[in-house]
């Protein structure tokens, strides 16, 4: 199945694959691409498995870009995303960092969960993430400006985000943001139906499940249900296993491990799912 992607009722353009397949929730891919062309970073918010890995992925394949993921963490350091120098078998050598290579190449650079990152790390950004374009690469001694096609991308949960862990404001005011949420329910039973081959029953289900699931959101749980677990769920479902086994496994366990809140959940499993 190609899906064609219309934004604001304009004429839908170039469709996406049938490999990698993206909804698009309003006018994302617009944005997008306005950002590309202009050479600007960007900055996605989103919470837990709304899709924002998914839209960055279809958007290099749709942009023709080579595409450099980062899963940031404490230990992540500078030399991790631009090189070190590393010993081989004739002698000392320099190997390209994802951030270096995507700089080189013209590539996406894609680092997720950005706030997970060490502060001191994510400086060497500032260079690429403003009018310069360029990466100090101190060991070697190079000024690398960015090929045409370079792009930074980050992302981040705001839900998890506090003083300790956030985005300075000399980082966060380099880039132009774009908010991401769950799809709207007609548009996530889509996502769901497509990504699972369930059924139109089932996918309906699902979503009608992970609405009241989010509406505890603020009250029980730290996180809410994801379109992510929607999809196993109904995978799990396609696969032979009953409705609210599957749910219990994907929507339930996964959220919580305080023993209450899970059994509250299975409760409103029960409730919604027949």
């Amino acid at each position: 199945m190609t899906v064609e992607i219309a934004i604001n009722n304009e004429k839908p353009t170039q469709a996406l694959s049938d490999d990698l397949y993206y909804e698009p929730q309003g006018n994302e891919i617009q944005m997008f691409e306005h950002a590309y062309r202009h050479q600007l970073p960007v900055l996605i918010k989103g919470p837990t498995g709304c899709g924002k890995t998914r839209f960055i992925a279809a958007m290099a394949e749709r942009l023709g870009r080579p595409l450099y993921t980062v899963s940031c963490h404490d230990d992540l350091t500078a030399s991790d995303l631009v090189g070190r120098h590393l010993i081989g078998p004739d002698g000392t050598y320099w190997q390209d960092g994802p951030l270096t290579r995507a700089v080189r190449e013209g590539g996406i650079c894609y680092l997720d969960e950005v706030v997970e990152a060490r502060k001191d790390t994510t400086v060497v950004l500032h260079p690429l993430a403003d009018d310069r374009r360029i990466l100090p690469i101190e060991r070697t001694g190079e000024y690398l400006e960015a090929a045409p096609g370079f792009m930074l991308v980050v992302s981040y949960n705001p839900g998890y985000q506090n003083l300790i862990k956030g985005m300075k404001p000399s980082t966060r005011q380099r880039f132009m943001a774009m908010s991401f949420d769950y799809p709207k329910p007609e548009v996530e039973a889509k996502i769901v139906r497509r990504e699972s081959q369930c059924s139109d029953d089932v996918a309906q289900q699902l979503v009608t499940l992970a609405t009241a699931l989010r509406n505890l959101k603020d009250h029980d749980l730290e996180e809410a249900a994801s379109t992510r677990l929607l999809i196993y769920a109904a995978k799990l479902i396609t696969g032979g296993i009953g409705k609210r086994q599957a749910c219990y496994a994907a929507m339930a366990e996964p959220l919580s491990d305080d023993d209450a809140t899970v059994v509250a959940l299975k409760n409103v499993i029960d409730a919604c799912v027949k």
